[in-house]
């Protein structure tokens, strides 16, 4: 009898010791996915009254996202120097004030069109359309108040196996800015343990229309934005650019990068050539340019990558469109208060903004940017930014 108590009291203890330990490993799974959850905080209202929201996205190294639901904005991203310390390595504003009155397109996702139209016109289908002109007779980034200036609808969040991600979606109305057909554009931003932050496109429209949206963040991989991005070291993988005219609007050719300021093909700081007296540097004020990149026929390859030396983050950049616009933040002029409260200097950002060419819908030989009416997605794109340190 004593035997087999003593035998029960043993079972009853061994049991009590695993059920306890299953409790705590219990907790701990659900404080660390709690911890990983995509979290929502409260970014005010804007003028309208309308609700701002920002997410923060994590992975399991430290690295963070955080994403507001006013034009799909990216309000910040931290990566790693070689010493391993996270800094926030993009440029923008503290509240929704900044994003409204904003004018540099900070972190957004910029649309219909990304990039310019030549004196807001184009013809589709035997029919010529009239766009809003906002960037002196030119049409840019969508116009007058493009997808960088509304409340996106988020339709997702999630963390799962390691990705952490979020979806938001914009109904752009028939007759928005002056383009045909209402569009529908689902955007989502897909953080993994990489570092890797993938911007997946998809949209469909009722109308035959063009597409061709972006993101624009500013990068500094100093992570202090008072520096300049002078010293950042470019390479961008195409053999030739689209030259502009005075309005920066495409002459419609391809013009080879050899021997000229504009061959990135190599790794290159910002500043070598920046300064030369080449016709395409003075109408930009410097690089404001579309590179043909190499092989975009390929899925997502990598085509541009950018090293900071003092600090080692290296940045590469994925997609499968067929261009990206490099612009090295010339009109930023010291009168723009950012995060922080810090004036955002002369050429204190750059961005590499993956697109289609500008003005294509005016040159007919080009990569298309018609989007056909159809009652399911038939858009897709993607580009990946992602961060390391060396």
């Amino acid at each position: 009898m004593k035997s087999f108590s003593k035998k029960f009291m043993n079972y009853t203890l061994l049991s009590l010791f695993v059920l306890v330990n299953l409790l705590l490993i219990s907790c701990k799974n659900k404080e660390t996915k709690t911890e990983m959850e995509v979290k929502k905080e409260s970014f005010g209202k804007t003028a309208e009254g309308q609700n701002v929201d920002i997410y923060t996205l994590t992975n399991k190294n430290g690295m963070t996202v955080k994403i507001i639901n006013y034009g799909a904005t990216v309000v910040s991203l931290t990566a790693p120097d070689r010493n391993g310390k996270y800094e926030d390595v993009v440029l923008g504003y503290d509240n929704i004030e900044g994003y409204e009155a904003d004018k540099s397109y900070f972190g957004a996702i910029v649309g219909r069109y990304g990039n310019r139209i030549g004196k807001g016109k184009f013809k589709l289908d035997r029919k010529e359309y009239q766009l809003s002109i906002n960037n002196g007779e030119n049409h840019l980034h969508g116009g007058t108040i493009g997808f960088n200036k509304k409340v996106w609808e988020v339709i997702d969040t999630k963390y799962l196996n390691g990705l952490s991600a979020i979806s938001m979606k914009y109904i752009s109305k028939d007759g928005e800015e002056g383009y045909p057909g209402t569009v529908e554009l689902t955007v989502s931003y897909n953080l993994n343990n990489e570092n890797e932050l993938t911007i997946n496109y998809s949209a469909w429209t009722d109308k035959n229309t063009i597409l061709n949206p972006t993101h624009h963040s500013y990068f500094n991989l100093t992570g202090d934005p008072n520096k300049t991005i002078l010293d950042h070291e470019l390479m961008i993988d195409a053999d030739k650019f689209t030259p502009v005219d005075k309005g920066l609007i495409p002459t419609g050719k391809f013009v080879d990068v050899t021997n000229t300021p504009m061959d990135f093909r190599k790794p290159t700081k910002v500043d070598a050539h920046i300064n030369e007296n080449y016709e395409q540097l003075k109408f930009g004020l410097g690089y404001d340019h579309n590179w043909v990149l190499n092989k975009h026929q390929e899925l997502q390859p990598m085509i541009a990558t950018v090293y900071e030396p003092t600090s080692g983050r290296f940045m590469q950049v994925f997609t499968d469109q067929p261009g990206i616009q490099f612009y090295c933040g010339n009109f930023l002029d010291g009168k723009v208060k950012g995060k922080n409260g810090v004036m955002y200097e002369f050429r204190t950002g750059l961005c590499l903004e993956t697109q289609h060419f500008p003005d294509s819908p005016n040159k007919p030989d080009w990569p298309s940017t018609v989007l056909k009416a159809s009652k399911t997605e038939s858009y897709k794109q993607t580009t990946t930014y992602k961060f390391s340190a060396k």
